[in-house]
């Protein structure tokens, strides 16, 4: 099924929500020591990062105004195909910074969509 921006950018902003829901209360021990949970949150940014590329190929303009658009892209690609040099402290790391302004202008964009029709 063909996806339009504003579902790529729902598929994001719902993957945010699933990270932040599966790491409420979790310490970074508990995430280094909890597989369950990392395959989750990994899972999620993978689907984010696959979600923006598709957009970066329907609207280069939206795509751009997104913050590290392109390093998103990047960091799936790591996850999907070089699990191997993922450093969980880094990953838990973008969780409690990055992820907060991705949902923020995520919410925003949709926001706009809505509003414009």
């Amino acid at each position: 099924m063909r996806h339009d921006l504003s579902a790529y950018l729902q598929d994001i902003l719902d993957a945010c929500n699933a990270i932040e829901d599966v790491t409420l209360d979790v310490t970074l021990e508990d995430y280094r020591a909890r597989r369950a949970v990392r395959s989750s949150v990994e899972r999620e940014f993978i689907i984010i990062g696959e979600a923006l590329r598709r957009i970066s190929g329907l609207d280069e303009r939206l795509f751009s105004s997104i913050t590290n658009s392109r390093s998103i892209i990047d960091f799936r690609n790591l996850l999907a195909h070089e699990y191997g040099a993922v450093d969980d402290d880094s990953v838990f790391g973008l969780i409690h910074s990055d992820l907060v302004v991705l949902k923020a202008e995520i919410s925003d964009l949709l926001h706009d969509l809505f509003s414009a029709n």
